[in-house]
């Protein structure tokens, strides 16, 4: 089952499909909870049960928002693949390298990002995400197969220059509308073996990034087991597992995204994210 969420006139739908083909509006099954509160095990065997009952939508004019627009955490990791750690010169420590997102530096699928007027280093990261459906504290990787409702894909781009004034990222990984995921949560079901999928970023046509998830150093249990002891993570909770070499920070000469490009971020057989980038509108004085 595939599960988004979108926006028709003003109001939010969340949708559901099957097939790809027919496409249901979801949205009374969740009123006040939104996306997430059809992620748990319990409501999403309901909800397949139930699907056939609930209107076909038609979302040909929708405008797509991150499938759990306001997640509780956002949580990525940093420096996942080796082969990414050594082209910015860092290493794979011991627990994880972690940094947090806020929900207002993501947009939907198709929705612009914006290269922001203060720097012009907006800088490329395709990673592959993981949604939490039953949410928890002190996770055992063993068991965190379970905790899991789907996955996604996340454009977690970055303003380098703000990156880099110090050792926290937090700024260059916050600024609006810089990143991007979605533009459905795949369930875990459909999945089979997360290991084997592959992850590719394309500029313009020209593949920059191109990673499977078995080569990461932590794998999804690990980072849920790990996030899990320091906060209570809840459905519709967001973990990006790092991206693989190949930004365009390290290209040779740097290259990073400009006004106009088209950025596609996909998982091959499975979804893409495409995003055009847009620069922010100067504000002119009053």
């Amino acid at each position: 089952m595939r599960l988004a969420t979108i926006e028709i006139g003003d109001a939010q739908r969340v949708i559901a499909t099957t097939d790809g083909d027919v496409i249901r509006d979801v949205t009374a099954a969740a009123p006040r909870t939104g996306l997430a509160g059809l992620l748990p095990r319990d409501r999403r065997a309901t909800l397949r049960r139930d699907l056939e009952q609930y209107p076909v939508i038609d979302i040909s004019g929708a405008r797509w928002l991150p499938p759990v627009p306001r997640p509780d955490h956002i949580v990525c990791v940093g420096h996942n693949f080796a082969s990414h750690a050594a082209e910015v010169g860092a290493t794979v420590n011991a627990q994880p390298t972690l940094f947090t997102r806020f929900p207002s530096s993501f947009v939907g699928h198709h929705d612009p990002l914006i290269r922001p007027q203060v720097s012009d280093s907006l800088d490329w990261e395709g990673e592959l995400v993981v949604v939490i459906g039953d949410g928890g504290r002190h996770i055992n990787a063993d068991d965190a197969a379970a905790h899991i409702a789907g996955y996604s894909i996340m454009g977690e781009n970055s303003v380098r220059e703000y990156q880099l004034h110090s050792t926290q990222a937090t700024a260059g990984k916050n600024f609006d509308a810089s990143g991007s995921w979605g533009p459905w949560i795949v369930t875990a079901d459909e999945i089979g073996d997360p290991t084997s999928l592959e992850i590719m970023t394309t500029v313009n046509g020209h593949r920059y990034q191109h990673g499977k998830v078995g080569d990461m150093h932590f794998n999804a249990a690990q980072i849920i087991d790990y996030v899990s002891t320091f906060t209570t993570l809840q459905p519709g909770d967001v973990l990006a597992l790092g991206t693989p070499p190949g930004i365009g920070h390290r290209q040779d000469p740097p290259r990073y995204l400009r006004d106009g490009d088209h950025l596609v971020i996909a998982i091959p057989g499975v979804m893409e994210l495409t995003n055009t980038i847009q620069d922010e509108k100067q504000e002119l004085p009053a």
